[in-house]
């Protein structure tokens, strides 16, 4: 059994106090004996890609760096596995959206550099971040294989399988996702319908638990060319057959630890042999762009 503890927050201006309320969270998570703990995407200021602003590439640092400095102690004060999402700054013109993960003692398990750039009314990543460049490799972790991806990500199930495939013992998603301002009530209700089951077919398909930390509460567009984004909130935790162990709220900011059964991957898998009968010698078409 693992205690995972999921810290789902509101993010504003104030870098201090963000980073404030994940210290928090991560000090709440351990107390209610959290073993790895994971944060939501970009945890430490705004959701800054809703326009494109040269400026705001000043938020980023480089890894290691001052943030990283924080989030190490948090780990190694609480005695927990972290899951950090950072926008680093790597060298003049090349920034990343990076998940950056801490062992219990405060040293880098590793890195995820986000694969996946959207580009997006209100979520215009392509201008700011860089693909990534690190692959699919799950983070080795005194708590298990961290197949770590990130937010867009989440929507690609062959992420999910190569992560996998290459050992992971879960997938994780750091995420901020939310209704943009246009958004009909129907439409809002398939878009958060399509990004939940997505992500439980993922836990299905591979017989994965998955975690998923989203970000909650409204945060405006600054330019003023839309009424901004009210993000969802709903972080959820799945077992390995897309079961929902645990959902957040809607609305509100919400901790909370979640225990899983890491040995009900070896016991799914026994009944729903996929990785046995996938057809390898027949899926080459996957690597094109289109077949037709």
């Amino acid at each position: 059994m693992l205690k995972i503890g999921i810290v789902q927050q509101s993010c504003n201006t104030d870098k201090q106090s963000n980073i404030a309320k994940s210290l928090k969270g991560i000090a709440e998570c351990a107390r209610q004996g959290a073993k790895l703990v994971v944060l939501q995407e970009l945890h430490c200021g705004i959701y800054f890609c809703q326009a494109e602003d040269t400026a705001l590439f000043d938020m980023a640092e480089p890894i290691p760096g001052p943030d990283t400095t924080v989030f190490a102690k948090a780990a190694a004060d609480n005695g927990v596995v972290l899951v950090s999402s950072l926008f680093e700054k790597r060298a003049p013109g090349i920034y990343h959206n990076t998940a950056v993960v801490f062992e219990t003692d405060g040293s880098i398990a590793g890195t995820y550099r986000k694969m996946h750039i959207p580009d997006d009314p209100a979520y215009y990543e392509k201008f700011y971040f860089t693909p990534g460049d690190l692959g699919f490799q799950p983070i080795n972790t005194s708590v298990g294989k961290l197949g770590v991806l990130v937010c867009w990500d989440q929507w690609y199930p062959e992420a999910a399988r190569l992560m996998a495939m290459a050992g992971a013992e879960m997938l994780i998603y750091p995420t901020a996702i939310g209704w943009e301002s246009s958004d009909e009530p129907a439409e809002q209700q398939r878009q958060h319908g399509a990004w939940n089951t997505i992500q439980r077919g993922h836990a299905v398909a591979n017989g994965l638990p998955v975690i998923s930390v989203n970000r909650v509460g409204h945060e405006p567009d600054w330019t003023g060319v839309t009424g901004g984004i009210q993000f969802w909130g709903q972080s959820f935790v799945a077992g390995p057959q897309g079961e929902v162990l645990f959902e957040a709220s809607t609305d509100q900011e919400q901790i909370a630890v979640v225990t899983i059964d890491t040995q009900r991957t070896e016991a799914v898998r026994r009944i729903w042999p996929f990785f046995r009968d996938r057809r390898i010698d027949a899926y080459d078409g996957l690597t094109k762009r289109y077949l037709v």
